[in-house]
Order: structure tokens, then sequence, then C-alpha cells
């Protein structure tokens, strides 16, 4: 075995490659004699040949906060995550189930309101979460479906079973990464592709173009285009990435506008009609006459074209409702009130702060805990309390008691590990798993999704704005 391998110790955390010192997982084994296969220092040098790929391919994303410079290019690791067919089948499964009680319970709670009357989540959940739109009752979407793209967050706990971390249905990001990290994967280990049973990820973009045209039944050839905030926007690359990979037109706010009762793009041969919006932009900036009047990116009278079934838009307005991470712990309820099914997946246990008791027992055990934020994301808003100092904690403290209804918390699991290179060795890192669900004329969960991997040491946070990177993820077939 080589030095690499021999001296890698998985810890006492599930290990995603290892199941002890040099003894690989049974899904892992083809990877792991590929590793030990290489001669002295051709890792880092395969690390670094990865790295260059990336920068010139310009696959980068943007932190608002770093004064060292906006836009950076996606840290990568060499080493790629493996999940067995059998593991990931349930996944699938689970997935698929859990997207179909969110939408049910989306077209819900902007209709009959069915799940609040029969008091299987508390009315005043809902009502208060800033996520909630109003002005979304009543609508009525193509073919029932709300959340046509999500991307669901999935952890390990330390013995290898995952539960859903949390749920992004408004604008979930990262596919991108997933397509050229698996693109450069190609390239690197191109034996390993050619013996190995993986899953391909490459017919997204096709499967993305497919779901989205089907919202458009009343012509056989929609115009579809994919509406960005613009270059300034942390997720610009993926944005231009995806127009390119499906083949429609990229456009800004100023772009689109209404005319006759019609969304019409600008072109060079004058308005056309525009059927579907592919939309990164948040609710509140949308339309300016139903949402944020102060919005500059907005299209104003969007939302009535939309409202007369003119134009398609994805993902529905109000979906949001469901990224609210107090209303992720009644998931498990969904489940069973509109399926009549146990969950296939499990939630991390979580306490809702606005609950006084719940509150109560989080305030008294900080310490141990994990304290969200209920509509932030990319890492902000978040208390790690075994990793918080006591000023930090009395901090959450007093936000918890201010506003409770922004606050939840979960335990601080065990997450699992998979080995990156430092330098000229390896060391276990946590990692998540973000899978990508696309709804149209069924339901399609990409085989392995963004492995996210925390690249500080001991970190628990993935997210590349608090210096995360990613891996390709290789599923393998049966």
């Amino acid at each position: 075995m080589n030095t690499l391998l021999a001296n890698y110790d998985p810890g006492v955390f599930y290990d995603e490659l290892v199941k002890a010192p040099g003894i690989p997982r049974p899904s892992a084994k083809v990877l792991f004699e590929l590793l030990d296969s290489l001669p002295t220092g051709e890792l880092g040098r395969l690390q670094k040949a990865a790295e260059t790929a990336l920068y010139r391919m310009g696959v980068t994303f943007t932190v608002y906060s770093d004064e060292r410079g906006l836009e950076k290019i996606m840290p990568f690791d060499i080493i790629p995550r493996v999940v067995g067919a059998q593991e990931w089948k349930v996944v699938e499964e689970g997935l698929k189930q859990r997207i179909t009680a969110l939408n049910l319970f989306i077209e819900d709670v902007y209709g009959k309101q069915m799940i609040i009357r029969d008091r299987v989540i508390p009315e005043d959940l809902i009502l208060s979460s800033t996520a909630y739109r109003p002005e979304c009752r009543g609508l009525r979407v193509p073919g029932g479906i709300w959340c046509h793209i999500t991307g669901s967050d999935l952890i390990r706990d330390r013995s290898g079973k995952f539960f859903v971390l949390e749920d992004n249905l408004r604008c979930p990001s990262g596919i991108s990464y997933v397509l050229e990290n698996r693109h450069v994967l190609k390239r690197t280990f191109a034996a390993s592709f050619a013996t190995s049973r993986i899953c391909s990820v490459d017919d997204y973009p096709l499967r993305l173009l497919e779901s989205l045209e089907s919202l458009a039944p009343h012509t056989d050839s929609p115009t579809v285009v994919l509406l960005s905030p613009g270059v300034y926007n942390s997720a610009y690359f993926e944005h231009s990435f995806l127009a390119q990979q499906m083949g429609i037109e990229l456009v800004e706010p100023a772009d689109l506008h209404v005319a006759d009762g019609l969304l019409t793009m600008r072109t060079t041969q004058g308005p056309r009609r525009v059927d579907i919006v592919y939309r990164r932009i948040d609710d509140d900036f949308l339309d300016p006459t139903v949402f944020r009047p102060d919005s500059l990116l907005g299209i104003p009278g969007i939302m009535e074209v939309y409202r007369s079934g003119k134009v398609a838009l994805a993902n529905a307005p109000g979906t949001g409702i469901a990224d609210d991470k107090a209303v992720y712990a009644w998931v498990p309820k969904m489940i069973d009130y509109y399926l009549k099914e146990d969950p296939i997946l499990q939630n991390v246990h979580t306490w809702i702060c606005s609950d006084p008791r719940e509150r109560d027992h989080v305030l008294s055990n900080l310490g141990t805990m994990v304290v969200k934020t209920t509509n932030d994301s990319g890492g902000y808003g978040m208390m790690i309390g075994p990793c918080a100092s006591r000023a930090e904690q009395e901090a959450f403290r007093e936000r918890i008691l201010a506003n409770p209804r922004h606050y939840i918390a979960q335990e601080t699991l065990s997450l699992s590990r998979a080995p990156v290179l430092v330098e000229d060795h390896l060391e276990g890192r946590h990692v998540d798993l973000r899978p990508y669900i696309l709804y149209g004329k069924g339901i399609y969960v990409t085989p392995g999704g963004l492995t996210r991997v925390a690249l500080k040491k001991d970190s628990l946070v993935v997210n590349s704005s608090q210096g995360g990177g990613s891996k390709d993820t290789w599923v393998l077939k049966d």
C-alpha cells in the first residue's frame, strides 16, 4: 500500500472511503485501488492539473463580504466521493417522496390550507414566515408543480445513515460545479471511467430543459430564457453556464418587458414572446408592482402575465415557504398527511425557538447545539455551540429571546468525513451532499450531486462562502 493510504487515519467519524485504516468500503474499492496504484507525488500533480483546468474554464463564485476580492475559483479536491448503488437507491426514493410532499404542501398553503385547518401545522408558523407570500394565494401553476428545481442538503451521521439537513427550493445553486467537476475527473481518471460503472451526470442540462419546456403545453417550440440578476451575482458563472448548455438565452431584467399581456424579450429582430422563465432572482425582486416596489431587478407586470397563464416561472413564486428552517421541521408530518407514508429519509432533530418549551431547551443547551436563522443561507446566521465562545453563545441567547421565530436549533451531528489532499498527505474533512431534483412530467434525481467539503480542519461548515470546497461524487450502477 502506498504511503498516502497507509498513513490515512479516518478517525472516529464515518469515513466515505475506508472502514478502517487500509480497508476500503466495498463501494470505494475501485477508487482505493486506483489511489494505491499511483506513484509517489502523482496525486499532487493531478490535483494541480485539475485546479489549472478549472481556472481556465472560469469556474467561479462570488463572496460579497471578502475584502480580498469578489470572484473566487471554487476550491476542488481531486479525490472523489463514492456512493454505492443500493444506498443511493434509498436516497433517490426518499428525495422523490420528500419533493412530492413538499409540492403538495406549497399547493395547499396557497390554496385551501387544509393542513392548517386540520391543525397538523400551526397557522402562525406559516403566516409569520418571511418567505410566505400572501400575494400567491389562489395561484394556479402549470401542472400543479411549484418546485421544479430543488437542491436538498444531506448529511451522514456516525453510523453512515443519511439525513436531510435542509431543503432549497427558491434558487438552488451548485449544479454547474457538479458538471464541471465531473468533466475534469473524467479527463484526470480516464481509465477508471472506462472500467467503472459510474452513473453519468452529463445529461442534466437536457433534462432541465425538458422539465422547463413541459411547462408550456400550448406550443411545441416554446421560448425558454434564464433570468439572471447580472454579472455581479454570486452564481453568475452558473447562470451563463446553464444557459449555454441548454442552448437558451441568458437575459437580465432590462431585456424583458410586458406588452399586450405577454412577456417579451428584446432581440435584434425586435420583441419576441417568452414562454418560460427559469428565474434565478428571488421573489422579492421579481415584480415591483407585486413584491418590493423599490426593486430595480424586477419586470413590472410579470406576475399578472403569470397569473393569466401566458408565461411559466420556474420555480414558482412562493416556494420559499418550504425553505424556512422552522417549516422544515414539519416535513415528516407533511409526508404522513399528504402521502400516508413514513419518511424514507429522516430529518435532523430540530427545536423551534418560537415554541416556549423548545426554546427553553435550546437556551439551556446552547453549548451543544447548532443554532440557525430560519431564512439565511450560505452558512451565515449560524452558531455551532461546541465551537462557539461563551460571548458568542450569550449573543445568540439575546437574539433568540428578541426574535424567537427567527431561530431553530439542531443536534450537532458527527458529520461523515472524506479524505482530502493536504500538501503531501491525506486528512479527513467533513462533507455533505446536495443532490438536485427536477420535477417536470416526472421526478428525476441527479445521481450524486454536489459533495461540499469543509476544507478547514475540524470545521463543520461546508459552504463555499465560508471556506468550503467541492468534490466529484460517483454513484455506482447496479
